[in-house]
């Protein structure tokens, strides 16, 4: 089995913490986003993972700290890391296709935007398998259509009339992968275009009128990063699953001088915490330094200086310095409001 991972694009919805990160290494209860997400796959997989292969967009801004970071998760789940390079953003399918040396055997797609909770067993019999989520409003998302098989017969963006209540999230599974890539080379030849891009849409549809047989996973939880607001939410969401299973999330190696933590929290190595209150639902990420504090419901990188704060639905990026009485706040690296 192969994890494809597309990741070229900026996250510019999450600027500022994305102007100096790739929003897939954003942290997220402590851990990159691309990290989770990786790791989340294969425990639903529970089976062998022989390449992960992840593509990336300019050197420039995906450099080698990111390719050394990528390889080392790759390498801590046994699997060979693979780097390609999407160099000018033409969609989901032309990303994907900037991987096709890697497209061939069972492999699956998952767009590192986004973090899940599931618990189901893999349709192999099935040519392919869309991953989906039940929604209160599904005229927002994109959604499948099924029949009376529970075959997804349809993609349906956005649909104006009810079509299903299940929204396709960006996590796909094909028995063999190759298969796809061969429909996305005749959208790539043929110049078939929806939006100004490549879609995968156009190859999914393309496998499904030829009858290739596609199911539905589901998964329990489905988590976006896109924005600030939804990325607290999230990692408000994923300490709460990590805290009900045990999962270590405070470090031994804290200085904590006349502070309160109220768990569930992340806090990394050689955070130094001063009079302050952390939590619930805070992530403070290694050598930050809180004094005079409130802190919760918030995400701090590493290495900031936070001081005379009442921080809640914030979120503030690496080497950055804030003292002062604002509360919902979002700044990224190297920032300092004072």
């Amino acid at each position: 089995m192969k994890i494809i991972v597309p990741m070229a694009g900026r996250g510019s919805r999450l600027r500022p913490h994305t102007l100096t990160v790739p929003k897939p290494l954003i942290p997220v209860a402590g851990k990159p986003i691309v990290h989770r997400l990786v790791e989340d796959i294969v425990g639903v997989l529970n089976e062998d993972i022989d390449e992960i292969a992840f593509i990336l967009g300019d050197p420039a801004f995906f450099g080698d700290e990111v390719v050394e970071s990528l390889k080392a998760l790759a390498t801590s789940l046994n699997a060979k890391p693979t780097i390609y390079r999407q160099l000018d953003p033409k969609g989901t399918g032309h990303a994907i296709m900037c991987a096709k040396d890697s497209l061939s055997g069972p492999a699956v797609i998952a767009y590192a935007d986004t973090l899940i909770r599931a618990d189901f067993d893999l349709d192999k019999e099935a040519d392919a398998v869309i991953w989906t989520k039940k929604v209160a409003n599904p005229e927002a998302y994109g959604v499948v259509n099924l029949n009376d098989k529970n075959e997804i017969i349809e993609l349906v963006e956005k649909p104006k009339e009810y079509v299903s209540d299940q929204a396709v999230i960006g996590i796909y599974y094909f028995k063999d992968v190759s298969q796809l890539k061969n429909e996305l080379q005749y959208v790539l030849d043929n110049n078939i275009i929806n939006g100004g891009e490549y879609q995968i849409n156009d190859g999914i549809k393309r496998m499904m009128a030829a009858g290739k047989i596609f199911k539905t996973g589901t998964v329990d939880e489905w988590m976006d990063c896109g924005n600030k607001e939804v990325t607290v939410e999230t990692n408000q969401k994923m300490l709460g699953f990590l805290s009900d299973a045990n999962y270590p999330l405070i470090s031994e190696n804290i200085s904590n001088e006349n502070s309160k933590i109220f768990e569930p929290c992340f806090i990394g190595k050689n955070v130094i915490l001063k009079n302050s209150t952390i939590g619930p639902y805070a992530s403070i990420g290694e050598g930050t330094v809180i004094v005079d504090s409130t802190v919760k419901n918030s995400i701090i990188q590493t290495n900031s200086k936070i001081k005379n704060a009442n921080l809640d639905n914030a979120m503030i990026g690496n080497y950055a310095t804030f003292d002062g009485k604002f509360t919902n706040v979002s700044i990224g690296d190297y920032s300092e409001l004072k």
